[in-house]
């Protein structure tokens, strides 16, 4: 089962989906004509079933095999959203819109489910139901979250559900998977650290906040290389530091922001037990006071065990054992595929996009020569997953 011919065919249309998904790229649940050009496509194509309005403003198409001995059905999840950066590559299709980019491949994870619905929809060589799963906000918005609280798994039968990312500079027409943590939790924090500002000449008079965070910022470093199990994985980064005003003056507050990763719930909730004591204490060391505030947000995102070997299997069967690396290292970056993992069965694998700019960067992106392979893996995933009855 190399990479299906008839999807290999019409590549350049999903070229062309993808190329007018990138030149309008649409943030967070703000996907109102993307979702649109997915259920005219999905309508266009034969879909069974086109539901919108899913977690606000998700797509929904359900296919049915063309033998019904059963009702299981499988879902196939991409997301819609883009980013708020502002792309940089003078490409044919660059985005229209200013200060926005598909600069994580979203437009490509689209396209290439709409590719597998053409051909579902064609073929229908299954027996039960695909359930292709369009999803807003994945980009801090928690989409996939709100998917499933509005009963997308039980309205639609989902028995399964299966995601998948491009990989920048992994070699295209390659996969990578793992059982178990794949991405990492992500909770962000704020720290206030409340002193007593004053002249930078009388230093003695004040509590100067500046060099408190400086202290909490060195001292955070420390959770992860003493706190945390040198065999297990974790994150802590502080990422901006807000203080003052004024050359000469010492302020009477600063505040820290940051992220923490984690890829199981044990670490995460170490995390944020010892940030919050070092920060408290570091301060008060200093007669300040330091103020924390945590905002939980996607859980790690944990493969199942059978599920993943079944998704690895059907990408072997598609480009060769030796092209899927069935233990890949787990990423730190955060994905809120999570939510439906927590619900259902199911894996989510890494594909790769050739040499690329990296994700979330200006100069990002996806590399169409990839979107057959992709297209062809949620292809076999339902036909293997779902075998009609001869």
């Amino acid at each position: 089962m190399p990479v299906i011919d008839r999807i290999r065919g019409f590549a350049d249309e999903i070229a062309a989906w993808r190329h007018d998904l990138q030149a309008h790229p649409e943030l967070q649940y703000d996907v109102h004509r993307t979702a649109g050009f997915v259920a005219d496509k999905l309508r266009a194509f034969g879909c069974d079933e086109v539901a919108e309005g899913i977690g606000r403003t998700g797509v929904v198409g359900v296919i049915r095999g063309r033998s019904h001995g059963s009702n299981r059905a499988i879902g196939l999840r991409a997301d819609m959203d883009a980013l708020p950066i502002q792309e940089v590559r003078d490409l044919p299709y660059r985005s229209t819109v200013p200060g926005k980019m598909h600069a994580c491949g979203h437009d490509g994870h689209t396209a290439m489910l709409l590719g597998a619905a053409k051909y579902l929809a064609e073929t229908r060589d299954f027996d039960g139901s695909a359930v292709l799963i369009f999803q807003p906000a994945e980009e801090g918005g928690g989409g996939g979250e709100a998917m499933v609280k509005d009963g997308m798994m039980e309205r639609f039968g989902v028995e399964a559900v299966y995601g998948l990312h491009n990989i920048p500079n992994q070699a295209v027409g390659t996969f990578a998977i793992r059982p178990g943590p794949i991405m990492a939790s992500t909770d962000r924090f704020t720290i206030t650290v409340q002193g007593r500002g004053g002249h930078a000449a009388l230093p003695q008079a004040a509590i100067d906040t500046v060099l408190v965070a400086s202290h909490i910022v060195v001292a955070l470093q420390s959770i992860v290389s003493r706190s945390v199990d040198p065999l297990e994985s974790a994150v802590v980064s502080v990422c901006a530091v807000d203080a003052g005003e004024a050359f000469n003056v010492l302020p009477q507050s600063a505040e820290l922001r940051g992220t923490m990763r984690a890829l199981t719930p044990q670490v995460r909730a170490l995390l944020r037990e010892r940030l919050e004591a070092i920060a408290r204490n570091v301060a008060a060391g200093f007669g300040a006071r330091a103020e924390i505030d945590f905002a939980s947000g996607y859980p790690a995102t944990e493969n199942h065990p059978a599920e993943t070997h079944f998704i690895a299997d059907v990408a072997t069967a598609i480009v060769g054992e030796d092209k899927v690396d069935r233990a890949v290292a787990p990423m730190m970056a955060a994905e809120d595929f999570s939510y439906m993992l927590a619900h259902r069965p199911g894996a989510y694998i890494f594909m790769g996009n050739g040499p690329s700019a990296g994700l979330h960067h200006p100069e990002y992106d996806f590399n169409d020569e990839a979107a057959p392979y992709g297209a062809s893996l949620w292809a076999r995933i339902i036909e293997t997953g779902l075998p009609a009855h001869r």
